[in-house]
């Protein structure tokens, strides 16, 4: 669907909130007991290192997306820099998947907290709960990028308020000897947290997605980006500076997804747990509803160019909903119903990692056109790859069946374009050519 002037609603902060949405969902209230198992109390350190990396691959992002606004977003990046082959083709696949895997997993958290408020935990209403929040938020991405905006600003305004109070409340009673560098672990440690809270980042790519929506995209994408994750990474150290302020790191881990919940109990009471439940709720819905809005302009982008099948760029009911999203939707729900997303968890941010290195690779060969500081580029690399391979190392390794299900979505992925590839040449046609 071509873009018109009138589609272009969005402003800086719409965009950044849609990026926020993504980025401070289910991470922050599911990470903290799994990242103190490994860095102590030294969390707040980790996120502070994995907001580090995010504004690196930020800074490329938005110089390419200053340079080449478009509805494809990372995917359009990979074109510009490797052509529109089987390199490009693969990692739009990955990254198809990613988001999947990533908006379900998210999706289960609502229906966990939902269903503790309403039925007890009970596991059949938890799905229930989540199948429901997926269809609700595909009906509003079908009503629009401006019905979206909307949703998103004021989930993400609610959100961003509660954690910025929950952190200042806390962050003021918290016992000081909790956080002292002495009880820290190694150095090693740390850094292997880092590739675990990386995952609270992920959902900053989305941002390159809203360039099809902005007036201004060259001058407002960076500027979107760079608020987005400025306001995350600040949010996220207070949060972790409060929580283990707060109560032990045994008490933390033994809390697991309710940690900010339980920190909130010393100085808040009762009243304080189910705001945070209540915020868990919130921040869970724009965190899905953001993982399912960059699904339209990237499958209709893809196939417009030949790497997807037509069927992903085709609308249905006069127009209104795109095939691309609801393929999205589908894949999220066969997930969310079928799957154990808790053995996968680090699946979504190990392709990131795979993903946000590719992009940064082929920001390279078009680099002189950007004015990217190579430099900036080349520590984003480095520092990506070095935290995948202590991922590897550290989590995959003691994970077989997340390791071997990773290198089957890669394989997956190459076959699947290999197939399509050589279905359009069995058809005369070649990527690129409806461009």
């Amino acid at each position: 669907m071509a873009t018109t002037e009138e589609n272009r609603q969005f402003t800086v902060f719409q965009a950044a909130f849609i990026g926020l949405g993504a980025m401070v969902g289910a991470g922050i209230f599911a990470l903290l007991g799994a990242a103190g198992e490994i860095a102590g109390a030294a969390v707040w350190l980790s996120f502070l290192l994995a907001g580090g990396i995010a504004i690196l691959h930020g800074y490329s992002f938005a110089k390419l997306g200053a340079k080449y606004p478009s509805a494809g977003g990372m995917l359009e990046y990979m074109a510009r820099g490797f052509g529109e082959g089987h390199v490009t083709a693969v990692t739009a696949w990955l990254v198809y998947a990613a988001n999947a895997i990533v908006t379900a997993m998210v999706a289960v958290t609502f229906g966990s907290y939902a269903s503790a408020v309403v039925a007890g935990q009970d596991q059949t209403w938890a799905k229930v709960f989540s199948c429901l929040l997926v269809v609700a938020m595909t009906a509003l991405n079908v009503a629009g990028s401006t019905a979206v905006a909307r949703v998103q600003s004021v989930i993400v305004k609610v959100v961003i308020s509660i954690l910025v109070v929950f952190a200042v409340v806390t962050m003021v009673n918290m016992e000081p000897s909790l956080l002292a560098p002495s009880g820290y672990p190694g150095v090693r440690e740390i850094v292997s947290s880092v590739a675990l809270t990386f995952f609270a980042f992920l959902g900053f790519g989305v941002i390159t997605f809203t360039a099809k929506d902005l007036p201004e995209p060259s001058r407002q994408l960076p500027r979107a980006m760079f608020l987005a994750l400025g306001i995350a990474t600040a949010v996220y150290v207070a949060v972790a500076l409060g929580v283990f302020g707060t109560l032990t790191v045994d008490q933390v881990i033994a809390s697991g997804g309710t940690a900010l919940a339980e920190a909130a109990k010393p100085t808040l009471g009762q009243f304080g747990y189910v705001l945070m439940v209540i915020t868990a709720l919130f921040s869970t819905t724009g965190a899905v509803n953001s993982g399912l809005y960059p699904s339209i302009g990237l499958a209709g982008y893809l196939a417009s160019t030949g790497q997807f099948p037509p069927v992903f760029g085709r609308f249905v009911g006069r127009r209104r909903a795109s095939a691309g999203l609801l393929i999205m939707a589908g894949a999220t729900l066969l997930m969310v119903v079928f799957f154990n997303l808790n053995s996968i968890a680090s699946l979504g941010s190990a392709v990131a990692l795979l993903v946000f290195s590719a992009v940064t690779f082929a920001h390279f060969r078009v680099r002189r056109e950007t004015g990217a500081s190579l430099i900036v580029l080349v520590v984003a690399v480095v520092c990506t790859l070095g935290t995948f391979v202590v991922f590897c190392v550290t989590t995959l390794a003691e994970e077989p069946v997340t390791a071997l299900t990773l290198v089957g979505i890669i394989l997956l992925s190459v076959v699947v374009d290999l197939l399509w590839k050589r279905t359009l040449r069995s058809r005369g046609a070649s990527p690129g050519a409806a461009r």
